[in-house]
This record gives C-alpha cells, sequence and structure tokens, in this order.
C-alpha cells in the first residue's frame, strides 16, 4: 500500500517549499466548497486540473482516486434530484428530479473534484514527512502534527496486517457468505487487527525511547525560500482573490 505515489518526481510542484502549498492551498480549498453555484466550481475544476498537468501526475493513478471519490458522488445523483424541492425536470414513477437538486448535485461533483486534484497537485507531490516539518513551521501544535505524522505513516503497516490475516482466511477456505459463521469470522479479523495494531505502537514506541525519542523529532535540514515559491504563492493567492471577487459578483 504505497500512500505517496504522487510524491515521487521532478516538477514544479514536487520542487515547491510545502509551507507554501499548505498557506495557499487552505484559502483555496475552503473556497471553493463554500462557492455556490457553477461557475466559479467549473473554474476551480480547470485550474486545478491545470495544476495535476504542470504536476505531471499519472494518468492511470489519478483516473483510479477520482474513480473511487466518484463512487460517492454517484449517491448524490441518485438521491438529492428527486429529494431536493424545486421546478420539476422529469419523472420516474412517484419520484419527481428537480432542476435545484441537479443543479446542486453538479455543483457538488465540481467542487469534490476540484478540491481532490487540488489536493493531489499541490500536497500530494510532498513526502509525508516534508509536510509534518511545514506544519511545525507553521505553528501547528506539535502533538496533532506528530499524531497526523504517525497515522499517515503507520496505515500502511495496518493494511499489511489486514492483508496477512485475510491471507490466512483464504488457506483456510474461507468464503464470505451472508450469515452467522461470516459475520462472526469478519469481527475476530477486526478485533486481531486491533490488537496486532497494539502490540506493534508498543514496539514502535519502546523502539523510539531507546533510541533517545524526548517527544520531539530532531529537524536536520530546513527549508529555503526561492524565488519559485513567491511566484507561485503570488499566482495562487491572485487566482484565489479572483475567484473569490467573481463568487461575490455572482450572489
Amino acid at each position: 500500500m504505497h500512500l505517496e505515489e504522487f510524491s515521487e518526481g521532478t516538477s514544479l510542484f514536487h520542487r515547491l517549499d510545502p509551507r507554501v502549498k499548505f498557506v495557499t492551498f487552505l484559502p483555496y480549498v475552503l473556497l471553493i466548497a463554500f462557492s455556490d453555484g457553477i461557475r466559479v466550481p467549473v473554474l476551480a475544476l480547470a485550474l486545478s486540473a491545470s495544476m495535476t498537468v504542470l504536476a505531471r501526475i499519472d494518468v492511470r493513478k489519478l483516473a483510479s482516486r477520482l474513480a473511487a471519490v466518484n463512487v460517492f458522488v454517484l449517491l448524490l445523483w441518485v438521491v438529492l434530484p428527486f429529494s431536493y424541492p424545486g421546478r420539476e425536470v422529469f419523472q420516474v414513477g412517484p419520484l419527481v428530479a428537480t432542476r435545484e437538486g441537479i443543479s446542486l448535485c453538479g455543483s457538488i461533483t465540481l467542487k469534490t473534484n476540484g478540491i481532490v486534484l487540488a489536493t493531489i497537485a499541490m500536497l500530494g507531490t510532498s513526502d509525508v514527512f516534508s509536510l509534518a516539518h511545514a506544519l511545525v513551521h507553521l505553528r501547528m501544535p506539535k502533538k496533532l502534527v506528530y499524531l497526523f505524522f504517525f497515522f499517515y505513516r503507520y496505515i500502511s503497516v495496518l493494511h499489511e496486517e489486514y492483508v496477512k490475516l485475510k491471507r490466512a482466511l483464504s488457506v483456510r477456505a474461507f468464503r464470505p457468505r451472508t450469515n452467522l459463521h461470516t459475520y462472526r469470522t469478519y469481527a475476530y479479523l477486526i478485533g486481531m487487527l486491533i490488537v496486532r495494531s497494539y502490540d506493534h505502537s508498543q514496539r514502535i514506541y519502546h523502539a523510539m525511547l531507546c533510541r533517545g525519542f524526548t517527544g520531539r523529532f530532531p529537524v536536520i535540514t530546513h527549508f529555503h525560500m526561492h524565488g519559485r515559491d513567491y511566484v507561485f504563492g503570488f499566482g495562487m493567492v491572485l487566482l484565489t482573490v479572483c475567484l473569490f471577487i467573481l463568487m461575490s459578483h455572482g450572489r
């Protein structure tokens, strides 16, 4: 389970200072999330897609991530147009789809994909250690930063434990069905995963104490701002302000 597959590269986004990424990323995605209508989400989606092109993101990997996200968006298209009040567009049996419901679904779809693409292009192109280091520089609470770092770092370890348990079930000819035995087996699997995760965390903690861990990670290398960081930061601020002005005029 490789969670940093987009961080490997030499594009402009890979070489940017993570502090600049965080500072410009948050206002940009918050503006997308709180925007109304279709115009701003469409422009934001186009900008985010352009970022992924500049970041040279692998199209197949990107498509798989977007497919996973849009499965949940698809559920909104099944429910929301028929439950949101407004003007009728078409009817399927007793269910009536409204223009406002369809417009809202379209807006949510555009915003969701725009935010996901921006997240992959801006934050996904940095490794987790660089992101945690940047959060420390931005004066985030260190305990939260370490919690984020350990969660991101060891979720792949939990996945490996899960794969081992699943493989053990397969070796024992387990076939999932809709019966009590299957539910009990999955309950045991989850319980064993929790127990093994706890044991693994204790081993990691003791190993860190043996290496002199005192509650903070010493950092040898530090970030340095370059011209490209200032240019990118100014450009992102300018784009965010333009989107905000467009959103304000559209209301």
